[in-house]
């Protein structure tokens, strides 16, 4: 990611603009297919361009952890709920937009860090310490999926779900919310138990607590922290009735903030700082813009406009701190190379989960009401037509994977930087081919979507294979104090976050006099807030 003019190092405008192009595609991608889910597609794609452009051989030699981690932090994100608050940033109710535009620099500053922490956590960690987080990760994964499986199968009564979350009160602005969630409303809370359960579950199993198992548990506990003290106790709501998941998200992030500090990863933590302050400002900068266009008249799908921005600026801000740090960190290696199975794991993980989780979708979305396929073939229900499809490609797929271990198959390129290309290529264009098959029959506002993914897709393709050297690129310096550049940054954010909030502010009300024909405006204060129309149910 470094280029040298006179000896100096510098961030090349090439590397930058491929990491943030990546992160915008599938940030556009995510659009459509929504949620958790979506959210690992411009992480995948942003952590592993970051990798093959560094100039780093040792990192390259980690593509698919870097695919891995990378799509998991930037997934957490997904759980929150923010389209009431950009209805706020619509009201030209100035408290409101300004709440509006400050909450969602929040939102976006939250998915960031915890992405960027991802993106980074492969290039700091010794091998030993990366693939032990598998097995404890897995676990929770087992977890959910048998929580999701279980409510899809035989749902369960809610009535004793709705007893514990049910709270009335009287909030602090003195309107009455009924009922009022002691657990927040719409939370996750039973997949975040879940998360703590199955990590202590797998440690007296296995007898033993290990770094990994901690690093999970600080997440976790820190998800319920969060919500507990903000929520339940503060009773604070950032987009009632909406998801109160941010909260969650929030204690999450600082338990993994702790957890970095106190073990050494703090050159993780300046990555998921600047990151994250990144994706703030760009999740509220492009909120002004899509407004801006907004303004114009021209009809078209702004909200997407919004979203590959918030992609392609949040990619800048993985490209400059990764870049920042790829000259700056120690070697890692992967002797000995204990934990192999990890490596196809990871593989499959993105090519195959990653993908089936999210494609799946076309099917009851689009396909069936678009008669685009029958609800019944011989017999068999379109959606088990396309998981046997699948099953076909995932079989193929695992059994060459497991191959090349070991006998490398021809096909595969020799060298780590080869074979991080085709595995970027292969699984850009598998995201984008099936991203368009979900937009039929195709309208002309899709242009500003599909269309621009597929031409970002083909400039990505053309940066992914032209750019990075076979050789190292990067010259090693001294590592930086980053405790102290944390202080430095988090005291900068700070003031971004204000100055922007105030400057989007004045933008939004010096272009419109009424609120914009676009959405739905909500209100967050005041006695015409959104949430005082909620009708308390008895007690």
């Amino acid at each position: 990611m470094m280029s040298c003019k006179n000896g100096v190092p510098g961030l090349a405008v090439a590397a930058v603009l491929l990491v943030a192009l990546s992160l915008s595609i599938g940030w556009g991608v995510r659009g459509n297919w929504g949620h958790e889910y979506g959210a690992m597609i411009p992480g995948a794609l942003a952590a592993i361009t970051a990798c093959l452009v560094s100039g780093r051989e040792d990192w390259r030699r980690r593509i698919a952890y870097f695919a891995f981690f990378g799509a998991l932090g930037w997934s957490f994100g997904g759980s929150m709920s923010y389209g009431i608050v950009l209805g706020y940033t619509h009201s030209l109710h100035l408290p409101s937009v300004l709440y509006g535009f400050a909450s969602i620099f929040l939102i976006g500053f939250l998915w960031g860090a915890i992405g960027g922490a991802g993106t980074a956590l492969p290039a700091f960690t010794d091998r030993d310490r990366l693939t032990e987080l598998f097995a404890p990760a897995c676990a929770v994964f087992g977890a959910w999926g048998l929580l999701g499986l279980g409510l899809r199968l035989a749902p369960l009564h809610q009535g004793w779900m709705d007893w514990l979350n049910m709270w009335y009160y009287t909030d602090r602005f003195g309107a009455k919310f009924g009922p009022a969630p002691l657990l927040g409303y719409d939370t996750d809370w039973p997949a975040a138990l879940l998360a703590v359960v199955a990590p202590l579950l797998f440690s007296l199993v296995r007898r033993r607590w290990t770094r990994a198992t901690s690093f999970l548990m600080h997440m976790a506990v820190g998800w319920w922290v969060g919500l507990l003290i903000l929520v339940s106790l503060c009773r604070l709501h950032m987009t009632p009735p909406r998801s109160d998941n941010w909260a969650g998200v929030l204690g999450m992030t600082a338990g993994m903030f702790i957890y970095l500090l106190r073990n050494g990863l703090s050159d993780v933590a300046f990555v998921s700082l600047v990151t994250g302050l990144f994706a703030g400002f760009g999740f509220s900068t492009a909120n002004v813009v899509k407004l801006m266009g907004v303004a114009t008249g021209i009809s078209t799908n702004w909200h997407s406009v919004l979203e590959q921005l918030f992609g392609f600026i949040s990619g800048i801000g993985v490209a400059v701190s990764m870049g920042y740090v790829s000259s700056r960190a120690a070697r890692v290696s992967d002797d000995p190379p204990v934990r192999l199975w990890t490596e196809p794991f990871s593989v499959c993980f993105t090519l195959l989960i990653i993908t089936f989780l999210n494609i799946r979708k076309n099917v009851e979305a689009v396909w069936l009401p678009n008669s685009i396929l029958l609800q019944v073939m011989y017999g068999i229900p379109a959606e088990w037509w396309f998981n046997m499809g699948y099953l076909a490609v995932a079989i193929v797929i695992v059994a060459l994977t497991t191959r090349h271990l070991k006998q490398r198959v021809s096909v595969v390129p020799s060298s780590w930087l080869g074979q991080g290309q085709a595995f970027y290529l292969v699984f850009l264009w598998w995201i984008v081919i099936w991203n368009l098959a979900r937009c039929t029959p195709f309208h002309p506002q899709r242009l500003v979507t599909e269309g621009v993914i597929h031409v970002n897709a083909c400039i990505c393709t053309a940066l992914v294979l032209l750019y990075p050297k076979e050789m190292e690129t990067v010259r090693e310096r001294s590592a930086p104090d980053y405790v102290k550049s944390l202080k430095r940054v988090a005291l900068l954010g700070i003031g971004v976050l204000i100055l922007s909030a105030a400057v989007q502010t004045a933008v939004v009300f010096s272009l419109f006099d009424k609120p914009p024909n676009f959405g739905t405006p909500h209100i967050r204060f005041g006695p015409n807030a959104d949430f005082n129309k909620v009708t308390p149910s008895p007690p």
